[in-house]
């Protein structure tokens, strides 16, 4: 099992005690620094009351599962107005919004092309861009996330 599906398994009931949800677990390297990093959600927004609150909560717990051999930074965010989309109840959640879909090559010149999310299916995003609706497939993409219009 990976680090980041080991951590969710006993992370996930200590943020929904905490009323929040856990959006995403990660695990990467930035530089020579390692990162676990646990992302949350609740209805109305998460503060940095939530973070540290279930910051402390699960910290112990790691030290006593020692899931990473490794020394690591562990940190608790919001999953962010502009967050990744991932899993497939993420794109359900979040049909009709707005979304900037990021490409590995690019399409008609561009890497980057935002739209209204319209459908997902088998990992196939389909966004409307202007008055144009695109699909693209799994493996075209290379993140979706919502975009904040102002």
């Amino acid at each position: 099992m990976k680090v980041t599906e080991l951590v969710a398994q006993f992370a996930q009931p200590i943020i929904e005690q905490n009323g929040c949800s856990l959006w995403d677990v990660e695990y990467v390297r930035e530089g020579a620094e390692r990162y676990l990093r646990i992302y949350i959600d609740k209805e109305g927004g998460i503060d940095i009351d939530d973070c540290e609150k279930i910051h402390r909560a699960i910290d112990p717990i790691l030290d006593e599962k020692d899931p990473i051999a490794e020394s690591y930074h562990f940190e608790v965010c919001s999953a962010g107005l502009e967050r990744a989309l991932k899993r497939p109840g993420d794109f359900a959640r979040f049909m009709n919004s707005p979304v900037l879909v990021k490409l590995y090559r690019p399409r008609n010149g561009l890497k980057e092309i935002p739209g209204v999310l319209r459908g997902y299916e088998e990992g196939k995003v389909t966004v409307e861009a202007g008055k144009e609706t695109i699909t693209f497939e799994k493996s075209e993409v290379a993140l979706v996330r919502l975009r904040v219009e102002f």
